[in-house]
């Protein structure tokens, strides 16, 4: 997707015009905001208040409601849980959305690897021609495990960075559960089909019956699933920790 043709897109959405905008990530919301004050706005982004797209969750003010994915926080997660999956590490990477992840959020995440005595190395891509080259700089650095943050670009290349991670011999933890079971080492967040074909079917239904936005909250996620793919992990040679193992909800043999 080019971002320079959003505002070209929303307009002709706006111009049709359509009952609801359904979008995801900051900059697709700022822009429907911007071109519309009246069209419901359907929302999906990391953090929807603490990007100021709303005021509330609970009562959200003008057009936009949606879906709030704590993003931020699972990232950190996601990066305890890889530290506890891979033993003896002492390396790992971040692979991170130049667009998408803030300064202060890595140096976060660089903070919390220190606490764990292990060295971080944080590589930001814009676009997927810069994926591989990072995941090699990363394992040149003595990375042998891999934190793919939450993207929607990096989720959309995400066959490219397992098939680049196997190659390196790198275990990566990835934001969707189903993407471990499409052969990531490991993966911890909402399932991606709960929150497309189940929380945000509903909030549609809501806004074409009529509801207020200000009726309808914005919700976040509450169940989140651990999935370990044992077969990856055999394949890199890593003995993930059978402690370890009984805490996830699901392990592929």
């Amino acid at each position: 997707m080019n971002p320079d043709l959003l505002p070209e897109w929303v307009a002709e959405l706006v111009k049709a015009p359509v009952d609801v905008i359904a979008t995801v990530g900051d900059l697709a919301i700022r822009t429907a905001q911007e071109a519309t004050k009246t069209i419901p706005i359907l929302a999906v982004t990391d953090d929807v208040l603490g990007a100021g797209l709303v005021n509330s969750l609970a009562r959200p003010n003008g057009n936009t409601t949606g879906l709030s994915i704590l993003a931020t926080e699972l990232d950190g997660k996601r990066q305890e849980l890889l530290i506890e999956a891979v033993p003896a590490l002492r390396r790992m990477a971040v692979l991170a959305d130049s667009n998408r992840t803030a300064a202060v959020n890595l140096d976060a995440l660089r903070q919390a690897a220190n606490a764990h005595n292990v060295q971080l190395s944080i590589h930001p891509v814009a676009g997927d021609k810069e994926i591989v080259s990072a995941l090699d700089m990363a394992q040149a650095l003595g990375a042998t495990a891999l934190n793919v943050l939450a993207s929607p670009m990096l989720y959309a290349n995400r066959q490219l960075i397992m098939d680049r991670a196997a190659a390196l011999r790198m275990a990566a933890m990835y934001q969707w559960p189903e993407t471990a079971e499409e052969g990531g080492f490991a993966a911890y967040g909402p399932r991606l089909m709960d929150l497309f074909r189940d929380l945000l079917p509903r909030k549609l239904a809501q806004l074409l019956r009529g509801t207020k936005v200000a009726d309808i909250p914005v919700e976040q996620p509450t169940k989140f699933e651990l999935v370990i793919n044992l077969k990856t992990a055999n394949a890199l040679g890593i003995a993930v920790p059978p402690a370890f193992l009984g805490r996830a909800d699901k392990v592929i043999e």
